[in-house]
């Protein structure tokens, strides 16, 4: 092993334990984590799609919380989406107190009509059951995942109004179907799976667009260390619930 592999080892290291105690602190913090029930849903065709769903304890039947769907990435076992959302995105964004919910993949990728339609019926039968706020539904995922967040972003802009691309490639998804929908992005220039350029290159055409965008650089982090994009993620939640904040106070001022 030569010095730069010794070095980039000390790197990593580095970077976990910072992720870590990150993830620590915010399980130290006054927020109780949320209730997680792994079940299953019913598709058509009786297909069986596996899924967990985090339910803050405080939640009240008046009290609509926003909805987060958390798509994992690339890889396939019980309740894949599960640990997912409990390792990255549960943790960042648990002072949201929204309700999250992870499926696992029912097809080879999210970006299809079939696994689309899966998600959707999914995401309407948790409107259904749970007080949604339905101004506040926000898709979010990594690697594969984040994939699938930019082939739902811009299908589905009438449900979701928000969208956290994690490590992801936009391909030919049409950016005109975001509509107004807030997006931020979250990419490593160390990427060498994802390349870096494209997700930069569509931050900045959203940008000339007059979009509300914003993009976080990871530097220093792999595409395999998923660890160092948790906080990343706690920023990027900061900031759409600040668009949020922003579009609701608009429209109170448009309605005077």
């Amino acid at each position: 092993m030569d010095i730069g592999e010794n070095d980039d080892m000390r790197m990593t290291v580095a970077i976990w334990i910072a992720s870590a105690l990150f993830t620590a602190a915010l399980l130290a913090q006054a927020i109780s984590p949320p209730r997680i029930n792994e079940t299953v849903i019913q598709l058509a065709g009786g297909i069986m799609m596996p899924y967990a769903i985090a339910v803050p304890r405080d939640l009240e039947r008046d009290d609509p919380r926003p909805l987060v769907l958390a798509l994992h990435p690339g890889g396939r076992a019980p309740y894949y989406g599960s640990r997912f959302m409990r390792r990255m995105v549960e943790p960042a964004l648990r002072q949201w107190r929204a309700i999250i919910v992870a499926p696992d993949v029912p097809t080879e990728r999210w970006a299809n009509e079939e696994s689309e339609q899966a998600v959707m019926t999914l995401v309407q039968d948790v409107m259904t059951n749970h007080a949604i706020d339905r101004s506040r539904v926000l898709v979010t995922g990594f690697s594969m995942g984040g994939r699938g967040t930019w082939y739902l972003a811009t299908r589905q802009a009438d449900t979701f109004t928000g969208a956290i691309p994690i490590a992801a490639s936009r391909r030919d998804d049409p950016l005109d179907g975001l509509g107004s929908m807030p997006v931020h992005i979250i990419h490593s220039p160390n990427d060498k799976v994802i390349p870096f350029g494209p997700a930069k290159a569509t931050a900045e055409q959203l940008r000339q667009r007059g979009h509300a965008i914003e993009f976080i650089e990871v530097t220093g982090a792999d595409h395999h260390n998923m660890g160092a994009y948790i906080e990343p993620l706690q920023r990027a939640g900061a900031w759409m619930i600040e668009r949020w904040d922003s579009d609701s106070s608009k429209e109170v001022g448009n309605r005077r």
